[in-house]
């Protein structure tokens, strides 16, 4: 058959002119290929494929590579004989596997149906965050459906971090991520000489298969596991945290000066005149924010000056490429992981005291009441007054005679004027109906070696809260500017609970005879309502507890739906962009309004889900590492006993929060006493069959530990005498 009548096949491609276009001449399309295929109602064999397709010797290439990607993506598949069959024929499901710390796992579908669960041997043939096809085969005892993996279609582990093993002159790898149940088998001369009992980076050089076990080589030796600092360097390995920047990014950053440069203030507001002050706390390093406020009549104008960050992170530039990778700085205790090189977000960029610093300011009217008047945004020169902390503040605030205030003697009229702006911003926000948890953040205090000698609660003052009035106001204004100036930009969404969520918080509440009003749709005031009247009981903590987690987690998108706890109809982020890029992309969007221009840094859906992703890796990352030093922490004190709380109720035991210390473990339902319990999630209790003793959500008990693990993190505990439960009611 000659070229042409070959390729006259591929005009009955409903795609040929697509393809034409893009290729030169029209292969033929993805869609064609699975109608031809669907067609002979039977698997075809590649060459029987080519023929039917008009495929000539010079094409072979392009064409194999075609295949290649849409097996990868699971639109086909071979079978034993190699020949090509159409996957949808075949009834199987694509998905991600999930995998689980006890050696099952799952299949999260593609489609969005219901996952396959995944038995531990079908688990030998892949890993967790893997791309695969599995059929289903039917149901398991416990009702879920069922399914056998034939083909991995894309390998998301190719490193890993984890612990080496010597077990009778076999090495092995157990990796730090829990889901990753199988262990790695290290040839000896791929080990580096890793002792026993090391951490390593390990590099997959085969994938598991049905009859093999993972191979991999080291590839580096991080260290004993106990060594100071070592949970840091694991947790940025397991949740593949970048913490190491890019020559091209070094070498950018090796260009920035120390000082502003005399042509920067150029088309600037110089506001260098106004005592604007940074507030923040002792250990912190980088600078985002300054603010002053000033009497106009009764009104009063608020000043919140934020660093210029897109002065100098260009888009599209190494810095800005990186930035946007790590999405945020990651703040561990002790170390932190900063978006943007040192240079800038320590330096050139931080509003230190006494420099002149490049800024953004919104300048806001607030009314006596606390309500907005007009505002406006501008790019600044200012130099900070001082670097003050909220422990300063609150002293000069509730001491204006001390030593504080004597320090700070010239700026403590503009800090109490500040002071009157919170208590009216305060107010107005109570009015508002914003919810207002009281939550506790603790920090640890660390010894020479590095281990956590206490830990304490952090105490939230004044100034904390000022500062935050100051920020919510800002980034209310900015949100406010973009959507009036028709500007696409990512809002900070937090939307209320789902209609399930509402139903059982409801049921809970009514138990304790607390009302929640608002119907089918309630709002933040009906949430605030409900905490003013639980505030004193001595059950305040458990409600408080419940009526938290019945709402969902706050997000980035460029869908405005508002922002639910604050009760505002439309939030972004504006006021931290050394540490978090969403704000960057804001102050990029209000200069291109300032400038007459629009901003698109592409497609702001994916990156709202990129930041969301990346805030929600830092926050997995830092918990890992506070477990461990928690759980290092508590080893010297096995066989003790501690009063806490039920911070947690799930199926399988309580969670206790103890009293005074701020660590959490687990009293696994086995530890119970004598009895069958039964999980009641909707009252976020176990209850015993026989004996009706009652372990709610909230609870008093006293626990004793028995188990500190460093290897899980997990810390056990088990009922002491003196803390059984509640009596049937």
């Amino acid at each position: 058959m000659s070229i042409k009548k070959k390729r006259g096949v591929r005009k009955l491609d409903p795609h040929f002119e697509r393809e034409k276009q893009r290729y030169g001449h029209a292969l033929p399309s993805r869609e064609f290929i699975l109608q031809i295929l669907e067609e002979q109602g039977v698997p075809v064999n590649e060459q029987a494929l080519q023929d039917l397709l008009g495929i000539v010797e010079a094409e072979n290439e392009i064409f194999s590579r075609r295949i290649a990607a849409m097996l990868r993506e699971g639109q086909i598949m071979r079978n034993r004989k190699g020949d090509i069959c159409v996957v949808e024929k075949l009834d199987l499901i694509k998905g991600r596997i999930q995998g689980h710390a006890d050696g099952f796992g799952f299949l999260v579908p593609d489609d969005g149906g219901p996952d396959l669960f995944l038995t531990e041997k079908e688990m030998h043939k892949a890993l967790h965050g893997d791309r695969a096809m599995v059929r289903e085969t039917g149901v398991d005892r416990r009702g879920r459906r069922e399914g056998v993996v034939v083909e991995v279609l894309e390998h998301a582990v190719t490193q890993l971090v984890g612990r080496l093993h010597v077990d009778h002159g076999v090495l092995f790898v157990e990796a730090e991520n829990r889901r990753i149940s199988q262990d790695i088998l290290i040839p000896r001369e791929q080990s580096l000489d890793a002792g026993d009992g090391q951490v390593v980076m390990v590099e997959i050089i085969r994938q598991p298969s049905k009859h093999a076990q993972p191979i991999g080589r080291i590839i580096d030796v991080l260290g004993d596991y106990t060594a100071p600092g070592m949970e840091i360097e694991i947790a940025l390995r397991k949740h593949d945290l970048p913490h190491i920047f890019p020559p091209e990014v070094e070498k950018l950053s090796a260009r920035f000066s120390e000082e502003v440069q005399e042509t920067d203030p150029a088309g600037r507001t110089d506001a260098r005149h106004l005592p604007l002050v940074t507030i923040d706390g002792e250990t912190a390093k980088d600078f985002d924010d300054a603010v002053h406020c000033e009497q106009v009549g009764k009104d009063f104008r608020l000043y919140v000056a934020i660093a210029d960050v897109s002065h100098y992170v260009r888009p599209g530039d190494a810095i800005d490429a990186e930035a946007r990778h790590r999405g945020n700085s990651v703040y561990f205790p002790r170390r932190v992981i900063p978006m943007l090189p040192e240079v800038l977000s320590n330096g050139l960029c931080s509003l230190n005291p006494q420099v002149d610093r490049l800024c953004v300011i919104c300048e806001v009217d607030i009314k006596a009441d606390g309500g907005f008047g007009g505002y406006r945004f501008y790019p600044a020169i200012m130099n900070s007054r001082a670097r003050l902390t909220y422990t300063e503040v609150a002293d000069m605030i509730e001491h204006p005679r001390g030593e504080a205030a004597r320090r700070h003697r010239a700026l403590l009229p503009h800090l109490r004027l500040l002071y009157r702006l919170f208590k009216i911003l305060l107010k107005a926000r109570g009015k508002r109906g914003a919810i207002d948890f009281e939550t506790i953040e603790t920090q640890m205090v660390f010894n020479a070696q590095g281990k956590i000698e206490r830990i304490l609660p952090v105490e939230r003052n004044d100034a904390h809260r000022l500062i935050e009035e100051c920020m919510l106001a800002a980034n209310v204004c900015a949100s406010d500017f973009l959507q009036k100036h028709g500007q696409a930009t990512l809002y900070r969404i937090h939307e209320g609970p789902t209609p399930e969520k509402l139903a059982a918080l409801r049921d809970f509440l009514k138990e304790f005879g607390v009302p929640l009003g608002g119907g089918e749709a309630p709002s933040a005031k009906d949430y605030a309502k409900a905490l003013t009247r639980i505030k004193g009981r001595p059950d305040a903590q458990l409600l408080q507890t419940v009526m938290l987690r019945s709402l969902r987690q706050a997000v980035y998108s460029p869908d405005n739906v508002g922002h639910f706890g604050l009760a505002y109809e439309s939030y972004s982020h504006f006021t931290s962009p050394i540490r978090r890029y969403p704000d960057l992309l804001v102050h990029r969007a209000i200069k291109a309004v300032l400038n007459g221009a629009a901003y698109a840094p592409g497609d702001w859906r994916e990156l709202g889900l990129h930041c969301s992703q990346t805030e929600r890796r830092a926050d997995d990352a830092t918990r890992d590492v506070e477990a461990w030093l928690k759980c290092y922490y508590m080893q010297d004190r096995i066989g003790e006993c501690f009063d806490g709380v039920i911070s947690g109720v799930t199926g399988f035991g309580l969670f206790v929060a103890l009293d005074g210390i701020h660590v959490e473990g687990l009293v696994h339902i086995s530890e119970l006493p004598s009895d069958y319990f039964h999980f009641d999630a909707a009252k976020h209790m176990l209850l015993g069959e026989r004996s009706g003793k009652r372990y709610r959500l909230g609870d008093r008990i006293r626990v004793r530990l028995v188990r500190a693990d460093l290897e899980s993190s997990k810390i056990d505990f088990v009922v002491a005498e003196g803390g059984r439960g509640r009596g049937a009611r």
